[in-house]
């Protein structure tokens, strides 16, 4: 960052407003002024409680010094040592890391010779399907790989599996140890306890950080720099960005502004889908993190006053120009229930030029040549910001001028405070996911765990009836 100047993330949000769309279409300004009192109690909540609870991840974007160095030296340890670094996670833990590789490396990064990636390959187990399980072994040569298993309770039995056997397939290796890494909680916990045990290096989860909030913790920073990144870019735009959504002016607020919109939207006028639609791939699973950061926050049957509420706004993950030719035809003349948000990047950190096509070929196609990748693809996000407009459907833009460290930094942190705000406008704990929960201790009750904190699920689906063959043709 050193000699150049910052680049901010910019919101616009012209075509949500009903200045543009129209009364009935768009949200009134007035309504947003109407929501201000409680904006401005959300704000004040968000910030009061900055650090304690479930919102250490506020903390994150000031990490100790000592931390980033002993990150950055892993980091190329790993980098040096091996040809392969695998990460072993799910939800919060794996989406997080995806994204930010995913934005920051080339494209086909682990297709590209080993000079010019620079660093090891890079793997991301996420799910437990046998298959891609055993592939894994297929291509990644284990006694030349670095394993990060990252779960804050250790109690997670995708990641838990997935480490059992890494470690049975490691076992021939004295030295196997090495080549694990665990991030998990420094408190307590089963991973905590195997790692003191087997003796392997540690970084720590804060505790008041939870999965989908985790990013900017070791959780992500690890895999980050070892991909490459510039981890203390990163933060800059997180930091950066914190600034900019405390300010208590509503507008000048750009996440506060967005939960006011947001609230509006769904609470108001019914659009209850939101659909995040990246133009560039580099982006394309910040679309997957941010659903989960949405879905798992806001959506919950009751408030915190315990009245059932079934509050939510589905998000969906969608990519430009892709989904332009199996999604948007749903968006401009389907239901008025979206809200579509589109990213657009500036300045690509490559460009292709589109060749000239031969003078006999027909006109339809000769007009593209001289023109860029990055005028077509920005020429198509255009059209559907016209369309979607012309068809009166909600939907706004967040510009980045690129993608880099810093930018990331900041979108990531963005979404987080909005999450925050709108989990204050809807009344609702933004931090807990007792859904998800009520699947874990369905699905340990189903395997037999002995625990007897399962033994009502357990005995409930004992009891169960059968299926009804009637219903299963």
């Amino acid at each position: 960052m050193a000699g150049t100047i910052p680049k901010s993330l910019r919101l616009d949000v012209n075509n949500l407003m009903a200045d543009t769309l129209g009364g009935g279409y768009g949200v009134d300004a007035g309504a947003v002024e109407r929501w201000r009192p409680r904006a401005e109690a959300a704000l004040k909540a968000v910030q009061s409680s900055r650090g304690q609870g479930w919102l250490g991840w506020m903390d994150l974007p000031a990490q100790p010094e000592s931390l980033l160095d002993d990150i950055e030296a892993m980091a190329e340890r790993i980098r040096l040592n091996y040809d392969a670094f695998v990460l072993l996670g799910i939800g919060g833990s794996a989406l997080g890391p995806i994204c930010v590789n995913e934005a920051l490396r080339p494209p086909r990064y682990n297709e590209l010779p080993k000079a010019r990636r620079g660093g090891p390959r890079m793997y991301f187990e996420d799910n437990i399907d046998p298959e891609r399980m055993a592939s894994l072994r297929a291509v990644v040569d284990f006694r030349d790989a670095c394993f990060n298993v990252i779960t804050k309770s250790g109690g997670t039995a995708e990641t838990m599996s997935q480490y059992l056997y890494v470690r049975d397939a490691l076992r021939d290796n004295p030295r196997w140890r090495d080549q694990v890494v665990a991030t998990t909680s420094g408190v307590k916990g089963l991973l905590l306890d195997i790692a003191r045990l087997e003796g392997l290096k540690t970084f720590v989860i804060p505790e008041g950080v939870g999965g989908r909030f985790s990013e900017l913790c070791p959780v992500g920073l690890l895999a980050a720099a070892v991909g490459g990144a510039d981890i203390r870019a990163l933060l800059k735009g997180a930091a950066d960005m914190d600034a900019r959504c405390a300010t208590p002016e509503l507008w000048k607020n750009p996440a506060l502004l967005e939960a006011a919109l947001m609230a509006v939207a769904s609470v108001e006028m019914g659009r209850n889908i939101q659909v995040m639609m990246p133009y560039a791939d580099s982006l394309r699973m910040v679309s997957n993190w941010f659903v989960q950061l949405w879905a798992e926050s806001l959506g919950k049957l009751v408030n915190r006053a315990g009245a059932v509420v079934n509050a939510g706004q589905t998000p969906v993950g969608a990519l430009g120009v892709t989904d332009q030719h199996s999604q948007l035809q749903l968006y401009s003349e389907g239901p008025f229930d979206k809200v579509i948000t589109m990213m657009k990047v500036e300045t690509f950190r490559e460009e292709t030029a589109i060749p000239r096509a031969p003078e006999d070929y027909p006109g339809d196609i000769r007009f593209l040549g001289g023109l860029t990748h990055s005028q077509l693809i920005e020429a198509e996000r255009f059209g559907t910001e016209y369309a979607l407009t012309r068809a009166k459907r909600m939907n706004q833009t967040i510009i980045l001028p690129e993608v880099s460290e810093y930018t990331l930094g900041q979108l990531l942190y963005f979404f987080e405070m909005v999450t925050a705000y709108m989990g204050e406008l809807l009344d609702v704990d933004a931090f807990n996911q007792p859904g998800v929960e009520a699947s874990k201790i369905a699905t340990y009750a189903k395997l037999g765990h002995p625990a007897e904190r399962y033994a009502e699920a357990r005995s409930a689906l004992a009891a169960a009836p059968e299926r009804d063959a009637r219903y299963i043709i």
